[in-house]
């Protein structure tokens, strides 16, 4: 369809309901007795005919003329409640969410007198107030008053919450191994499925209910994470149509229109983020290529197929830009609107371009190996360069529900498509094996999709006492990386002149990377209302059981260069789009030239299938009025099996790596400190796992052309169990008021870390090492300044995590690095756990005035000291610093209904760098990596039809 098509169906599709005069009421009633929705409840306005019922979740809607009106609320056995001055507005909605607890021996009518407000944050309060599990909420009126676009930028805001890369989101300091990214309640693979969590940029705000954060698991989770579940919730089915589309521009003053910007031509498809062929693999697998030696002719022919393409070139860098459409609506499909069918699609769009100068990578730094005396670090290998990126990510979301009186459908697809090249210039200067000076250009193009679909149903009886919900969710995910370009010259400062030394500079080299994976999950979920203790009590039982099968395959050319001794390569002038230059590919006649030589190594290729299958159990029930608890047990069958084989010829041939039955207790308990349940204490206990993935457990090598690095596989690989426990105390005030304390604490066995490989230079391997304790604290408070007057529109939220972590040494890591000892050094008990950060720190201040339509925020984050990778032998450990960041925005709703917003944002205002750095005993620090992301500025315009 035609973007303007589009456009004009949007338009009617408004206009069709702009003349309809009607204004909405809608919401959920809750049961402050039991945690769980109030089903069947009665609804309607004051004075008036005008009622409706809740449904099995809970939910109410109602059409009314505009006016200000009087609500009242009621069930049998429980109070019934009163709100006034509820105001609808034309064609407007608005959220009134109601508890209703138990009436006490007679039934009293309770009334209360209030302005509801529009911002649903003290729903998601709520829905935090009766959990049963330790978790932490964000609203999408939350997420908008931050000023924030994706949910990537917007949960920092969350206590004990980070993300790491802009991306991939880190609860309590531990890194996304230890951390599960679930949408709607369902497992779905990131674009980097080795990671536990899901990218989280890649979803705009304007299909989001709300971003729910769960830190305390319960026998209904996955059992593979230990710092949080981060669940993606998109909007339910829409109380009336919802229309609308943003725009959005960038700028980096040091990255956007920078003549110096590196990138190469590319693919005609590029902005919409999939290659169009450019790019596909000239020389199929089955493909025999013979020596020029053997067959110079084929030799020649094969060559001649590859793009002559190698050298990153500069040209002027553009801004950064995105839009995004929306729609959405909910009919009635009979005439007593019993059942209704709803629709919900978002179209997004993003091209973001970077550009670092003197970029810094993979750079090594050892001890002095013969001369313990000597403090300081000598270099192994120093890595600078320029780099840039233009990075396009666009996702469709499309969903059909329907809802009958007791039951519920919902059907949703989602597409993510991503494609990112990068081209940079990097200076590679060695020291130690080889005391040499290498410059190469280096090109790169990675296309990474994802197709899934859900289908789930939800059913309940006529008192819904009984539920029964179900999931099916299937995935496709795919990252092709497709023709990495390396070419490296060897350069001689005395004279100037690069060349080509296979064993000095190593060969150009092609790569061609695919990696498919699909992943089948499924979820029963049966829950059922019993008495217990003479008590209501909730009892439920499942199961659930995922499929994931990955195929990799890498194939590897190099360029070889027959010269007979002449000094061919200086012909090239140290341009490598000459390489492959016509007159220089290898010749008949004279036996000179660029020629091709399959290099992929048996082991780099694998197939590899994971399966889960888990029931679990859980009772959820009352001691005392005041004392709630929940316990549950998960049990969890974990296989993965692996197809390769090894460079010596040994062969693994659908193998099971692992093979583990994991029993998953849990539970948590819960005590009211008064009536109102506004004052409460948590306390809670769950055992959880974190797995290998299937690249960590494989025999693969994964080379990074960027940071000349290697990923070595682990066959050897065994899971990481861990003894969670939590307490909590939480005060819930007026309106958005909320303090909460919190302390945990972690017990890992055999946590797996990415450490170097001793005795091998840039490179690095999974292992399992030592045992481990995490133990910290969190302290959050939100709090509206209306206590001091004309502040009423001011409020502050600031959380602060402090954490504690302690590896144990294995015997072979003592080893190395007791062997690697300087004079002075003693070896300490334990170290830090990898990836865990000891410090979290957010800060916001808000704005935000609902009459004039004016919002604004200023808001810093900071994660402390990390350990990023584990050092070996003469290698020392490699931490990243912490990043300061603070941002600023400012947002204005103008328009007859505030359907227009325009919204300006500020980025790294300190303009702090992203590093890493090696830290050794008495000595300097020296730098791992480094890019400075500069301050940027954006521009954002919105509209709601």
């Amino acid at each position: 369809m035609k973007l303007r098509n589009l456009i004009f169906l949007i338009t009617v599709l408004t206009l069709q309901h702009s003349f309809a005069g009607q204004g909405i009421i809608s919401g959920t009633l809750n049961d402050g007795e039991f945690n769980d929705v109030l089903p069947f409840a009665n609804v309607y306005v004051k004075g008036t005919s005008n009622g409706t019922t809740s449904d099995f979740d809970g939910k109410y809607h109602l059409e009314i003329e505009p006016g200000t009106y009087t609500m009242v609320f009621s069930y049998l056995g429980y109070e019934t409640k009163e709100i006034t001055g509820v105001e609808v507005i034309e064609d407007g909605e608005q959220t009134v969410d109601v508890t209703l607890n138990p009436a006490s021996n007679e039934l009293d009518e309770v009334v209360v007198t209030t302005t509801v407000s529009k911002n649903t944050e003290a729903s998601v309060l709520n829905l935090q107030r009766r959990s049963v599990a330790l978790m932490d909420g964000l609203s999408i009126q939350s997420i908008k008053k931050s000023g924030s676009s994706d949910i990537a930028s917007a949960v920092k805001s969350v206590p004990g919450v980070s993300v790491q890369g802009g991306k991939f989101v880190y609860v309590r300091g531990l890194s996304d191994r230890y951390t599960k990214s679930i949408l709607n309640g369902m497992e779905v693979p990131g674009l980097d499925p080795d990671r536990n969590t899901l990218q989280l940029d890649i979803f705009p705000t304007n299909v989001l209910d709300n971003i729910i954060v769960i830190k305390s698991a319960t026998a209904d989770l996955p059992a593979d994470f230990t710092g949080g579940v981060v669940d993606i919730v998109t909007k339910d089915l829409p109380t009336r149509p919802e229309y609308s589309f943003s725009v959005g521009i960038g700028y980096n003053s040091s990255m956007h229109f920078n003549q110096d910007y590196l990138d190469y031509e590319g693919g005609g498809s590029d902005f919409i983020g999939f290659d169009d062929g450019t790019r596909d693999l000239p020389v199929q697998q089955s493909t025999d290529v013979p020596s020029p030696t053997a067959d110079g002719e084929t030799s020649r022919r094969l060559t001649q197929r590859f793009d002559r393409t190698m050298a990153a070139r500069p040209q002027q860098s553009g801004m950064d830009f995105n839009f995004g459409l929306t729609a959405g609506n909910q009919y009635s499909i009979n005439e007593d609107g019993t059942k209704k069918m709803g629709y919900l699609a978002s179209l997004s769009y993003k091209n973001t371009t970077e550009y670092y100068k003197d970029y810094i990578d993979g750079q090594i730094f050892r001890k002095q190996d013969r001369d313990r005396s000597v403090l300081e670090l000598v270099a192994d290998r120093t890595q600078t360069g320029d780099l840039g990126t233009n990075n396009v990510l666009m996702n469709a979301l499309a969903g059909i529900s329907l809802k009958t009186g007791k039951s519920k459908y919902r059907l949703n697809g989602l597409h993510i498509q991503n494609g990112e090249s990068t081209a940079s210039d990097i200076r590679q200067r060695n020291f130690s094996v080889n005391s040499n000076s290498i410059d190469k250009d280096i090109l790169t193009y990675t296309q990474r999709s994802i197709t899934n679909v859900l289908l789930n149903g939800e059913h309940a009886n006529e008192d819904a006492s009984f539920k029964v919900n179900w999931k099916l969710s299937p995935t496709l995910s795919r990252i092709y990386d497709k023709d990495f370009r390396i070419a490296p010259f060897q350069f001689n400062p005395e004279t100037g002149n690069h060349s080509i030394t296979p064993s000095e500079s190593g060969e150009p080299i092609r790569i061609w990377r695919k990696l498919e994976e699909t992943n089948l999950a499924g979820k029963l979920d049966i829950i059922k209302n019993h008495q217990l203790f003479g008590r209501d009590a909730k009892f439920k039982v499942g199961g659930a059981y995922t499929h994931k099968q990955r195929d990799f395959t890498v194939d590897q050319f190099a360029l070889a260069i027959n010269n007979r001794g002449t000094n061919f390569s200086l012909n090239f002038n140290g341009d490598p789009d000459k390489i492959l230059a016509p007159e220089n590919i290898y010749r008949l006649d004279t036996r000179e030239g660029t020629f091709l030589r399959r290099d992929s190594n048996i082991s780099d290729s694998f197939d590899s299938e994971i399966t889960v299958a888990a029931g679990y159990l859980s009772d959820q029930f009352k001691f005392t009025d005041n004392f709630n608890a929940i316990l549950g047990l998960r049990i969890e069958k974990f296989d993965l099996t692996y197809t390769g084989e090894r460079q010596s010829g040994e062969r693994f041939d659908n193998e099971k790596l692992l093979d583990k039955t994991d029993f998953f207790p849990s539970a948590s308990l819960i005590y009211d400190l008064d009536e109102d349940a506004n004052r409460k204490i948590r306390g809670s206990y769950s055992r959880t796992t974190a797995r290998p993935s299937f690249k960590e457990a494989s025999i693969a090598q994964i080379f990074d052309p960027i940071s000349s690095t290697f990923f070595i596989g682990n066959v050897d690989l065994q899971p990481t169990y861990i003894n969670n426990y939590d307490l909590r105390f939480e005060s819930y005030g007026e309106g958005t008021d909320f303090f909460a304390l919190s302390a945990f604490a972690k017990t890992f066995t055999d946590p797996i870390e990415l450490t170097f490989i001793r005795e091998a230079r840039g490179q690095f391997i999974p292992l399992n090492l030592g045992d481990a304790t995490v133990f910290g604290g969190e302290l959050e408070v939100r709090r509206n300044l209306n206590f001091i007057p004309g502040w009423d529109n001011i409020s502050v939220n600031a959380n602060v995590s402090i954490i504690e972590s302690q590896q144990t040494f294995s015997q072979d890591e003592k080893d190395a690095r007791r062997d690697n000892l300087r004079e002075g050094e003693t070896l300490p008990n334990n170290r830090k756990l990898q990836g865990q950060s000891p410090l979290l720190v957010n800060f916001g201040i808000d704005y935000d005035n609902d009459q004039t339509g004016w919002q604004g925020g200023l808001f810093y984050n900071v994660q402390g000291e990390t350990l990023e990778i584990v050092g070996n032998g003469d290698i020392p450990d490699v931490f990243t610093l912490p990043f300061h960041n603070l941002r600023l925005n400012f947002s204005k709703e103008f328009g007859e209904n505030k359907n227009s917003k325009l919204t300006l944002k500020f980025e790294n205002i300190l303009n702090d760098k992203i590093e890493s750095v090696y830290s050794s005993f008495g000595a300097e620090d020296r730098i791992y990596s480094l890019r400075n992301p500069g301050q940027a500025v954006s521009l954002g315009y919105s509209y709601q039809f």
